[in-house]
């Protein structure tokens, strides 16, 4: 009896195995990074990479590219070019050309949104140009391009030089009624991939750019951050014949938002931020030593990054882009009802936005 139990056992067992579906790892493909770019009669061209761990193939990467409707057509063209499992489990990036994110990036998003095997942490950026020829190209000083990308993005984001974009938080920015979803922008320059500034979404068209000169501004604006560093021109002296000069690291930065609905109907809002800074570099005529004349170098930093502000506020309204957040703001300081009646992409434009940065030197060096 017990033998005859032990073989049905093992019977059982062979049954249940057989069903297994046995995946090797060395013949799955696990996709890194994919691009995105405009193709005639309104279709996509699609590029993949695929790192090879094998150490008896010379290659380090499979590129794939193919155009279709939508990505999962263009994924049975890639399945018929290699000899692995093509899996998306591992895909770290998405890179969008700006020329398609202009049209409208609704496909492409609710497709990736609809592959629950893709992580919401992947990370979304665009690119200036063609997004296939920066993501095929080997740049020589590092080992993987995909990598190297998803790197910097990562770098970035960290010293708040470009906001921290995935798929969630595009997401997020986008079902909110009171905020527009912002994206990184990357450029092939030379033989490395820079950072070209960050890119501004009416819900997924992208419709206008922030410069790298005035991103920290904008983190700065939109809201509290423990890192970053900016250098400032403040101009020339005539009557003492000097330029002075300031860059500063370390910034720690809050903000508070306050919210005035005026008797005229007009809402007014304040954007006021904090912002202290070790200051690496300062060349002018001021000792930073003394106490009165940092406070006027202090003084004069905090005058011109609130003069910076301010304009960088009233072109996002003139785009009718709120990627700082106002309207969640303004939203709060109403009634539900009030805010469902109001058509806040038409009031955006109307609302006076003033920015007030206060800029402190937490120290300035050894040599005093």
């Amino acid at each position: 009896m017990k033998r005859m139990r032990i073989s049905l056992l093992a019977m059982l067992m062979l049954m249940v195995l057989s069903g297994c579906d046995y995946r090797i790892l060395e013949r799955i493909g696990f996709t890194y990074a994919a691009s995105y770019d405009t193709a005639p009669e309104d279709q996509v061209e699609i590029t993949i990479s695929v790192p090879r761990a094998e150490p008896t193939i010379k290659v380090k990467r499979e590129i794939h590219s193919a155009v279709g409707r939508s990505s999962k057509d263009a994924r049975v063209k890639f399945s018929n070019e290699t000899d692995l499992l093509l899996v998306n489990g591992q895909i770290r990036v998405l890179l969008y050309s700006d020329t398609l994110a202009r049209k409208d990036l609704s496909n492409e998003i609710n497709s990736i949104l609809r592959d629950t095997s893709i992580s919401p942490l992947v990370k979304i950026t665009l690119v200036s140009g063609n997004a296939k020829a920066l993501l095929i190209k080997d740049y020589k000083q590092h080992l993987s391009t995909d990598k190297y990308i998803n790197r910097l993005l990562e770098k970035e984001s960290t010293n708040h030089r470009i906001p921290k974009t995935t798929l969630y938080e595009f997401e997020r920015d986008y079902y909110d009624d009171g905020i527009d979803p912002v994206a990184p922008i990357l450029k092939e320059v030379g033989n490395d991939v820079s950072v070209d500034g960050i890119g501004l979404f009416q819900d997924y068209k992208y419709v206008a750019k922030i410069p790298n000169k005035d991103s920290l501004i904008f983190s700065i604006l939109r809201g509290n951050f423990k890192k970053g560093d900016m250098s400032l021109d403040l101009g020339s002296n005539k009557e003492k014949g000097s330029h002075e000069f300031i860059m500063f690291s370390s910034v720690l930065s809050t903000r508070k938002v306050h919210v005035d609905h005026k008797a005229d109907g007009t809402t007014h809002v304040t954007i006021d931020a904090n912002c202290k800074g070790s200051v690496h570099e300062y060349i002018g005529n001021k000792k930073l030593s003394n106490d009165a004349q940092r406070h006027e170098v202090e003084s004069k930093v905090s005058e011109i990054l609130s003069a910076r502000a301010n304009r960088l506020a009233k072109q996002l309204q003139q785009h009718r882009v709120d990627s700082l957040g106002v309207g969640v703001y303004v939203r709060n300081s109403m009634s539900y009802e009030a805010w469902k009646k109001l058509n806040w992409r038409e009031e955006y434009p109307k609302v006076e936005i003033e920015c007030k940065l206060h800029f402190k030197a937490k120290d300035y060096g050894r040599i005093r």
